[in-house]
């Protein structure tokens, strides 16, 4: 199964097109397996021993780290920004007529 789901990562093919040839099981399978292994932190896990593994052998070179927002939250959270205009739909004023006595073009005498 994590040949099959390797496999399916790294070519970028849709599950369904797992070839039954190479012995992986079915596309369908090996994505059950994925979600179930995600959900019970089997990757977290997996980086962790590896990370713990290269840094004990030497092998870890933290000068090449990057932290990427998407993963690592801001516990103090960042400048409050000024909350932008809502453009959701309202009723617009009425420009075809005015609040005002309409100006007449004729000339009174």
């Amino acid at each position: 199964m994590l040949c099959g789901i390797l496999f399916v990562l790294y070519t970028a093919i849709p599950w369904e097109y797992l070839p039954q040839e190479l012995g992986f099981g079915s596309g369908m399978t090996c994505w059950r397996r994925l979600r179930d292994w995600n959900q019970a932190g089997v990757w977290q896990r997996l980086h962790e021993v590896l990370l713990a593994r290269l840094r004990g052998a030497g092998q870890l070179d933290m000068s090449r780290a990057v932290i990427d927002g998407s993963h690592i939250r801001a516990l103090k959270g960042g400048p409050k920004l000024v909350r932008a205009r809502s453009t959701a739909a309202s009723l617009a004023r009425n420009t075809t007529s005015s609040p005002t006595p309409a100006a007449s073009l004729s000339r009174s005498r």
